[in-house]
């Protein structure tokens, strides 16, 4: 849509949402001009209006914390933003992941534990140990027993596939995936990252395939 389509408040600005482009994550709410906007789809990074300093805010500029812009999308009445980044360290300035970190209400019957979340969880495990908690067994054992459990791991999940039982090749591979998560969160590998290197893959299987007609 065109950027005159956008209904901008009496002060000229409108609000946008920022969301994890990988996680889906809400990020922050921020507010946008004209300008800055254009600035955003120029340099490809967030940047916005900041109301309490009546500046333009290239996010990152100072903290090094960049937002890089994925997409940039507008609400049906064209009065709010959705911008999807990629993003190089925490949002708030507060050091959270999200400006969206003090909880009100959570059903816990509802929540879901995501690979994020419990990636998340784990890294609280190593900042934060917690007495008899297997994962703070596997941090204090170190990287030899961490690599032996993801070895064991696989060759239950490969045990389970031969088997051709659906049911405990799930849960071999979530044993798997725990593992996993443990020595990213011991080697210092974020989610994103490896999201980053998969959809780089994604990109160059697409070049291939066009180079080859497929």
């Amino acid at each position: 849509m065109d950027l005159d389509q956008l209904k901008f408040d009496e002060n000229g600005l409108i609000p946008c949402i920022v969301q994890d482009f990988y996680s889906g994550s809400i990020l922050m709410l921020a507010w946008m001009n004209r300008e800055s906007i254009g600035i955003s789809l120029d340099k490809k990074r967030t940047c916005f209006w900041s109301r309490s300093r009546q500046e333009l805010w290239l996010k990152g500029e100072t903290s090094g914390n960049v937002q890089n812009l994925v997409s940039l999308t507008a609400d049906c009445d064209a009065d709010a933003l959705v911008a999807k980044v990629i993003r190089e360290g925490p949002a708030c300035h507060t050091g959270e992941d999200s400006c969206f970190y003090q909880s009100i209400f959570k059903d816990d019957t509802q929540a879901k534990l995501t690979l994020s979340a419990l990636y998340t969880l784990l890294q609280g495990r190593r900042t934060t140990p917690v007495e008899g908690s297997y994962t703070n067994y596997l941090f204090d054992k170190g990287r030899e027993k961490i690599l032996k459990k993801v070895g064991e791991e696989c060759s239950e999940v490969l045990i389970a596939s031969m088997k051709d039982d659906k049911q405990e090749l799930i849960y071999e591979i979530s044993d798997l995936c725990y593992h996993i998560l443990v020595l990213m969160v011991h080697s210092g590998i974020t989610i994103e990252e490896i999201q980053g290197e998969l959809d780089s893959r994604h990109v160059v299987d697409s070049k291939v395939k066009q180079e080859t007609g497929q």
